[in-house]
């Protein structure tokens, strides 16, 4: 299955994974959670767990969605996951191609980009 992983710290990369619940935790690192997080047909596969176990930031995909350690994202087909299609890969390699660290300040915590 065509996927776009994206670590912490790191730009997102297209990669060709087993479709299998074992190959989607072994990336997420434990139990999946599925997001649908846009409007397109996109699903984001991120652990269950990740605030709870203290995972690395990743990025902030909308407001008040943080997302904790490595997620991937691929298609949604009619009853299953699928392929993420080239142009979504392509769109969503810009929007989330800046890692994102995590900020306190005196207003509260916030995001900023990394080059």
């Amino acid at each position: 299955m065509k996927v776009l992983i994206v670590e912490p710290g790191k730009h997102p990369r297209k990669a060709d994974i087993v479709h299998t619940l074992e190959s989607m935790q072994a990336i997420v690192d434990g139990y999946i959670e599925i997001t649908y997080p846009w409007k397109d047909n996109v699903v984001l596969v991120c652990n269950d767990e990740g605030l709870i176990r203290q995972l690395p930031f990743n990025r902030l995909v909308a407001p008040g969605n943080p997302i904790f350690g490595t997620f991937f994202l691929c298609g949604l087909g009619e009853e299953d996951m699928t392929d993420l299609p080239d142009d979504m890969a392509d769109k969503y390699m810009k929007v989330l191609y800046n890692p994102e660290v995590l900020l306190q300040t005196p207003l509260g915590v916030t995001t900023a980009r990394m080059p």
